[in-house]
């Protein structure tokens, strides 16, 4: 078996995005502190937040205190990290078959900060990668993950193969993943994922690392807005969009 890669100058942040504050069980974080624990045996250097804990308010600008918000941890306690990291996952429960209202908030919050640049000018994002761990006992993995993984690319982070992982149980109602009896810790399919997507987050995020990140030909906000088009030509009948 070929040796891992030297991964210990990455960094990642996991956002545990369950409803239940601290220190209540969170079943989410039981499968994502698997993952984590795989990176830091590598050496990345690991930090987590449970999102809740946090007096986050709710909207799509960098500091909604500036918005009418009497406080907001998200500038000050969150995005510094996230800023930073060379992965970020997100974690969550399924609701009545969807991702959180929490995790929709932090989306949002990525959101708003998908206009600010890099050192390079492209959005913050570029050269960061992305990965999703989704928890529940009702259905949908499947289509929380597409949820979010798209909304990560959408704002710049880059998506390896098997990005996502996952536990359910049997469909509809049961026990949930660190319930005694649950066989959630000891799934093969989940462990298999799970394991899948650490390393492939590891890998990509060494290369993104190694190449100096996604270059900067192309995609650069400023120098669209200044007059380059790198080549492109829209026809008459076919104008470039403002904002797509």
């Amino acid at each position: 078996m070929a040796a891992a890669p030297d991964f210990s100058d990455l960094s990642a942040v996991y956002v545990n995005c369950t409803l239940k504050r601290s220190p209540e069980v969170s079943n989410t974080q039981g499968l994502m502190d698997a993952s984590i624990a795989l990176m830091r045996q590598h050496g990345v250097a690991v930090e987590t937040f449970r999102f809740v804990d946090h007096d986050v308010a709710t909207g799509v600008y960098p500091d909604m205190r500036e918005h009418g918000w009497a406080t907001d941890a998200w500038p000050d306690e969150i995005w510094p990290s996230v800023r930073d990291a060379d992965i970020l996952v997100i974690g969550g429960p399924i609701w009545l078959g969807d991702n959180s209202s929490v995790t929709k908030r932090l989306v949002e919050r990525l959101y708003a900060m998908s206009g600010e640049r890099n050192a390079k000018g492209q959005y913050a994002f570029y050269g960061k990668v992305g990965g999703v761990v989704i928890t529940g006992n009702e259905d949908g993995i499947k289509h929380c993950a597409m949820d979010l993984l798209y909304s990560m690319q959408h704002i710049g982070y880059t998506i390896p193969p098997a990005a996502d992982a996952g536990w359910i149980g049997e469909a509809g109602p049961g026990p949930s993943y660190l319930d005694e009896g649950s066989g959630g810790p000891e799934n093969d399919f989940t462990n298999r994922n799970t394991t899948f997507m650490t390393y492939n987050l590891m890998h990509l995020a060494r290369l993104l690392k190694d190449a100096g990140g996604i270059p900067a030909i192309g995609n650069v906000r400023d120098e669209w807005d200044s007059g380059e088009r790198w080549g492109y030509r829209p026809t008459p009948d076919h104008p470039n969009p403002e904002y797509r």
